[in-house]
């Protein structure tokens, strides 16, 4: 095993495979797949270029998964792609990591989930969705959002609380989600009131090189959909035998979701004429109430409101521990490594992020996010995944899991494709993502200066 570059006993190593595995799920179902599959069918037209792009984005996250097993095992410390870049790499490539997942990677999710929420409860309570008389006049719009903040609000008061009672809201939030999704695919398909033949009720793109941006960029909605099939690499201070619990917790929660995810789909499409389904963002309840009945679209998109809090409650459990890592390497500012000495957790550092995800979600458009997030969170992924390369020459006698070379080149080929594809059909929010990394460069030399002067 690879040795740790700083100490990180304060963290207790007190998770097992079934809670990571459930992080891991809870990471990847949420706003993506609750929220995506509207738009992505407005973009592309045909229903079944749409389900075989969420099938071939899970094929990628698998080649991811493999990668980053090793990886993990290999690097049993918080922080993931931070810790695995800046010491296969560069401490700039790990500062650069830890730099997008401080803004993008965890809090603008964290506001994507919330914007789920209100949006799924909007389509239960349509009254949110009309001006609010206080004495004054509060936009719908305004409405939804501190519905969303509240709710980021009440999940960072519960995760600085604790790892260990954090964990056990984890649990059950992630086991109703996986249960709701269930429920909703058989009983749905069930009441046979949807139609097969919408699976071919569509356009194909034509065969050109614009099409190919369409589906580039789509892909890169998708692998957002799918980002947190890396999660539990980024509690490795906190498990108990990383060797073996890590890998095994990333390629079962990943394998569940992809299945979770087609069938979901599917019965979006069963329920829903692709003319209806266009653009509709709270599809989940839309489909409810097309197989069921109002009553049950008004239940169901209540239930998806609050199966949102299973990713949300995830991002802020994950993404402390990389600010914990960077400033535990003299690379961030001090106080993101304090542990709470009570609850032995970086309490600090989860309300900073807490902040942030406040300031995305007043400040952004949900597909701007959308498109921001997938660029932004495609990056470093791809560099991690070049890294197994280097870890495997220099470190051979670390666990090795089937497939290599070839899933790491699949894995990449497809990564790079998607940034570049995702680039030109949507430059701007792209090119912000590229700014963003950008401008961690002068802030690693910053943070180094001031706080590891000597190094």
């Amino acid at each position: 095993m690879v040795k740790a570059g700083y100490s990180d006993q304060e963290l207790k190593k007190s998770l097992g495979p079934v809670t990571l595995s459930n992080i891991v799920v809870a990471n990847m179902i949420g706003a993506g797949i609750f929220t995506t599959s509207g738009l992505l069918l407005r973009d592309l037209g045909h229903p079944l270029l749409m389900l075989a792009l969420w099938l071939l984005g899970g094929l990628i996250a698998l080649c991811g998964v493999l990668s980053y097993g090793e990886l993990g095992a290999a690097f049993p410390r918080a922080g993931g792609e931070y810790y695995f870049l800046s010491r296969l790499f560069h401490p700039l490539a790990g500062f650069l990591s830890g730099w997008v997942s401080f803004f993008v990677g965890f809090s603008a999710p964290i506001a994507a989930s919330a914007v789920g929420f209100s949006e799924y409860l909007a389509r239960a309570f349509p009254a949110l969705d009309q001006p609010l008389n206080l004495g004054f006049t509060v936009p719908p719009v305004v409405t939804k959002k501190a519905l969303a903040m509240s709710i980021i609000l009440l999940f960072t008061l519960i995760h600085v609380r604790g790892l260990k009672p954090g964990a056990r809201v984890q649990n059950v939030l992630t086991a109703g989600k996986v249960v709701l999704i269930l429920f909703l695919v058989v009983i749905g398909l069930a009441s046979g009131k949807g139609h097969w033949q919408h699976l071919t009720a569509g356009d194909w793109l034509p065969a050109d090189f614009s099409s190919l941006k369409v589906i580039g960029l789509s892909l890169m909605w998708i692998m957002f959909a799918y980002s947190g099939w890396n999660a539990s690499a980024y509690l490795g201070s906190e498990i108990k035998n990383p060797r073996r619990d890590l890998p095994l917790s990333l390629l079962l929660g990943t394998a569940v979701v992809i299945l979770l995810y087609l069938s979901l789909n599917l019965l979006f499409i069963y329920a829903i004429p692709p003319a209806e389904m266009k653009g509709v963002i709270s599809v989940g309840g839309l489909a409810a109430g097309k197989l069921l009945g109002a009553g049950w679209e008004k239940f169901m998109s209540i239930m998806m409101a609050f199966a949102l809090f299973s990713s949300l409650s995830a991002f802020i459990i994950i993404g402390p521990r990389v600010y914990y890592a960077m400033a535990s390497d003299k690379l961030f500012f001090p106080f993101a490594a304090r542990v709470d000495p009570v609850t032995r957790v970086p309490a600090l550092s989860i309300w900073l992020q807490g902040a942030i995800a406040a300031v995305i979600l007043v400040s952004g458009t949900f597909e701007h996010i959308l498109t921001y997030m997938g660029f932004s969170l495609g990056i470093f992924p791809v560099l991690a995944v070049l890294g197994v390369f280097r870890l495997r020459k220099r470190h051979p006698e670390n666990l090795r899991l089937p497939g290599f070379p070839v899933v790491q080149v699949i894995y990449l080929v497809a990564g790079v494709g998607i940034l570049g594809l995702g680039l030109l059909q949507s430059p701007g929010p792209s090119s912000v993502a590229i700014l963003t990394v950008l401008a961690g460069v002068p802030a690693y030399y910053f943070f180094k200066k001031k706080y590891n002067p000597g190094s």
